[in-house]
């Protein structure tokens, strides 16, 4: 099983990349490890380096990777759909992503990654809190 886990910083993020660090463990399964920006920074450095630290204590020796992306407007529907592509072009079995609550009124206007994945139903989606 190749599993696709987009990482953004986020406790549920990283919830998300331990649970998927388990599920392969368990599964025998290869994690591949992505976080999409519009702009490298020195955040972006450190989501990169707490995705390889978990890695590490897990003896697992995937490499996060950082795609950037050209985008005017950046919203969660993109970011999705970025996701969904790279799943496409790859063909990964399994997505592992965190979902955080946010407010109505950024759900409305930014929407959510995880929901645009999931409401694809392209590949199995696993959301975790």
């Amino acid at each position: 099983m190749q599993i696709l886990i987009p990482i953004d910083g986020t406790d549920a993020s990283k919830r998300a990349l331990d649970f998927a660090i388990e599920m392969a463990s368990q599964m025998g399964g290869s994690l591949h490890v992505v976080h999409f920006t519009n702009k490298p920074t020195d955040a972006t450095e450190a989501i990169l380096d707490d995705a390889r630290g978990r890695l590490a204590s897990a003896n697992i020796s995937a490499e996060p990777e950082l795609t950037t992306l050209t985008v005017d407007v950046w919203n969660a529907d993109r970011v999705g759909k970025e996701i969904l592509d790279v799943v496409e072009a790859h063909g990964y079995d399994h997505v592992v992503m965190g979902h955080h609550e946010d407010g109505t009124v950024e759900r409305a206007i930014f929407g959510s990654a995880a929901e645009t994945v999931l409401r694809a139903e392209a590949i199995p989606v696993t959301i975790v809190p």
